[in-house]
């Protein structure tokens, strides 16, 4: 595997953290499952995007099969990717703690 931010994003993810889900094909963006969280899309980025400042796309946005999934971009350079993932491991540990 190389070292960019599709890489990043889609590494193995700590045991009952958010499923990377699959490597896209042709897009800048992944689609992991967060239905571990115990949240749901939308509150999982509202909460995401006032408590860490990292902004994705609620999943059910595209639809209501979508629900427990949201969408990351990453047409971002490297940095930023490991800062918003960083970020994001942070938030759903402190998610798990209670």
């Amino acid at each position: 595997r190389g070292q960019g931010p599709k890489d990043r994003l889609l590494r193995p993810a700590p045991a009952g953290t958010v499923a990377a889900g699959r490597e896209p094909k042709g897009a800048f963006y992944v689609f992991p499952n967060i239905s571990t969280t115990g949240l749901g899309s939308e509150d999982f980025c509202e909460r995401l995007l006032k408590q860490k400042q990292v902004a994705v796309i609620p999943g059910n946005a595209f639809g209501q099969c979508g629900e427990g999934f949201i969408r990351i971009s990453y047409s971002f350079s490297l940095k930023h990717i490991i800062e918003a993932t960083n970020r994001m491991e942070e938030f759903i540990q402190e998610l798990s703690q209670g």
